[in-house]
């Protein structure tokens, strides 16, 4: 299960709808081993595009860099789908390398209107579970 801050999943939201029609990513950092996302790190989509994303590899291993410099790990790995549901494409599962964190999508497909859906796997060895995402008013 996923446990985050409304406030956090407020500053998701508000990354893909800035983003929008793009896909919009991020990560959200939290202390090594303790499940528990804090710092919230949006990214540049490198591809710029409405059906994939991509961090800018630079720009990834600079924040991975400070993670590690903090004593954080990804403990939530978030994009958007701007046109389908907020499930893990093919490319979204073969690109999941971390096998402790939390992958979020968050659609903004048109259909919505102001609403979003928002949901969380797990994504191991190719292998997705959805999870229960528990949202704390802290």
């Amino acid at each position: 299960m996923l446990t985050i801050s409304r406030e956090l999943v407020d500053r998701i939201i508000a990354h893909a709808r800035a983003d929008h029609p793009d896909e919009a990513c991020g990560v959200i950092a939290g202390p090594v081993g303790s499940d528990s996302p804090e710092r919230f790190v949006a990214m540049e989509n490198a591809e710029r595009s409405p059906t994939f994303y991509r961090f800018d590899s630079l720009e990834q291993l600079r924040v991975w860099r400070e993670m590690d410099d903090r004593d954080e790990e990804p403990v939530v790995i978030y994009h958007s789908h701007t046109a389908t549901e907020a499930y893990p494409s093919r490319t979204d599962i073969s690109y999941a390398s971390e096998p402790n964190a939390h992958y979020v999508l968050v659609s903004t497909r048109e259909e919505l209107g102001e609403k979003a859906e928002f949901r969380s796997y797990r994504i191991v060895d190719g292998v997705v579970s959805e999870e229960e995402v528990k949202i704390t008013s802290g």
